[in-house]
């Protein structure tokens, strides 16, 4: 029996769907209106129970954050990421070892490593730089996990995601399909940058390989489509998936800049015009693995989703 966590999110829902899709045992978590396969667990923190989700269970694949959020209104937020991402993460580890768990497979994120890369990409070994209270809750419930286990036994495996994108995905890279649907001009001609970013598909077959491979205990490992790209070749792809030109205008980055400052975006244009990348080799090299889509592949998968949603065609 696997326990996921979070898995009425983006990346839970997907990778309870591929374990049981291989004939896995799989109890999914929710906070309430569990139906069949789920549990209700109620809001995750400190004091969170999680006995009845964890009987029986082997392994746990931990998503549920508080996640990143851009305008928090939180007055302490630190406060409120450690409670539920670092002493909740830390209660559930707890009870998992109370009821015999062997691994536990923790969803972490990029932001340990910190906002962005120059010369060098992010790597696993890494000193941790989090600039955000996100990032900081994530670094110090990776580093309360990595003792428990080494004081318990317990087998803690950490994941660091980038950009997550797939059918469903919101935000930014959703706010990109539709500009390029709407076949305006994008100021995006004179961005030279590289990021990673992690197709779902990709994402959800690393965990699952996390979840089982004997050599992935004790480590962190960094994860990407192993093709990192800018925001010109990212939407020429998604242009390509929807069969139209895309009308990219060289507008200089500072004006672009000095214009989103003005109407509180700058931290839309830092995303878009600056670059992280993350370097997947070690996690390669130890558990053998490989990305099983190129990005074409999955962003033509997102696209597609996008128009049937919206009941449109690409043409």
């Amino acid at each position: 029996m696997m326990l996921v966590t979070g898995s009425n999110g983006f990346v839970g829902k997907a990778l309870c769907s591929t374990l049981r899709a291989g004939g896995a045992s799989v109890c999914a978590a929710v906070r309430k209106g569990a139906s069949d396969g789920q549990v209700n667990v109620g809001d995750l923190n400190g004091g969170t129970d999680w006995r009845a989700a964890l009987a029986g269970c082997e392994v746990v694949f931990h998503l549920a954050a508080r996640v990143h959020v851009m305008a928090d209104k939180d007055e302490d937020p630190l406060r409120a990421y450690r409670e539920v991402n670092l002493d909740g993460t830390l209660n559930l580890a707890r009870q998992a070892i109370a009821a015999g768990v062997r691994r536990f497979v923790f969803v972490s994120s990029v932001k340990v490593n910190g906002e962005g890369t120059t010369t060098q990409p992010f790597r696993a070994s890494d000193v941790p730089q989090p600039c955000d209270p996100y990032g900081v809750s994530k670094m110090e419930a990776e580093q309360a996990l990595q003792q428990l286990g080494r004081d318990t036994g317990l087998e803690v495996v950490i994941v660091r995601p980038p950009l997550v994108y797939g059918p469903g995905v919101k935000a930014n890279f959703l706010n990109l399909i539709k500009l390029v649907q709407k076949g305006v001009p994008l100021p995006f001609g004179s961005i030279r940058n590289f990021r990673s970013m992690v197709a779902l598909d990709n994402l959800v077959d690393l965990l699952i390989v996390c979840g089982k491979h004997p050599a992935a205990p004790g480590h962190v490992f960094m994860v990407s489509d192993g093709d990192d790209m800018g925001v010109k070749e990212l939407v020429t792809k998604i242009a390509r998936a929807m069969h139209k030109r895309v009308l990219l205008v060289p507008v200089p980055v500072a004006l672009m800049a000095g214009a989103a400052k003005l109407l509180g975006k700058q931290g839309v244009v830092d995303r878009l015009a600056g670059s992280l990348q993350v370097d997947i080799a070690s996690t390669q090299a130890t558990l053998g693995w490989r990305p099983v889509v190129t990005p074409q592949a999955a962003i033509d998968k997102t696209v597609e989703q996008f128009f049937l949603k919206n009941g449109q065609s690409k043409q």
